[in-house]
């Protein structure tokens, strides 16, 4: 479950990391061995402008690239707002990298001074497994974790 204890752990293995990539990688596997709601969970890095590309994450094999016109790591992306999707096959433009997702939520990373660094992406095999109070949880950690980079 994203909770306080999940939390206090990340603050504790992330406190004065600043490498991007050695946080996204401690995320991903702390938030996908949270919960078993999570069949695949992890970054996806802005690369060049409108692009993300894989970063680290747990579970079987990601996309490689998604522009931000896709999808709705893209729609994250462009929006900048987190998105919430309880059935993925009613997501306009929804990019099925894995046939067992059935709900999804992703999350834009942000950065020092409003800098777009990338998304969480966390896919659920069961539908409708993400709600608002996971959103909350999960922007509130990417704030702090990555709020200052």
């Amino acid at each position: 479950m994203f909770d306080d204890a999940l939390t206090a752990r990340i603050r504790a293995l992330t406190d004065g990391e600043t490498d991007e990539v050695a946080l996204m990688a401690t995320l991903a596997c702390e938030i996908h061995a949270a919960d078993d709601r999570c069949d695949w969970t992890g970054f996806y890095r802005v690369t060049a402008p409108e692009v993300l590309k894989i970063g680290p994450y747990q579970g079987g094999h990601g996309c490689l690239t998604i522009p931000f016109s896709r999808g709705v790591c893209g729609a994250a992306a462009r929006s900048r707002q987190t998105q919430v999707v309880p059935d993925v096959e009613a997501f306009a433009g929804h990019i099925a990298c894995s046939s067992s997702t059935r709900s999804e939520i992703v999350v834009p990373v942000i950065g020092a001074g409003g800098r777009l660094i990338g998304v969480l992406d966390i896919d659920s095999d069961r539908p409708g497994a993400f709600d608002a109070a996971d959103a909350a949880v999960l922007e509130r950690i990417l704030h702090d974790v990555f709020g200052q980079l």
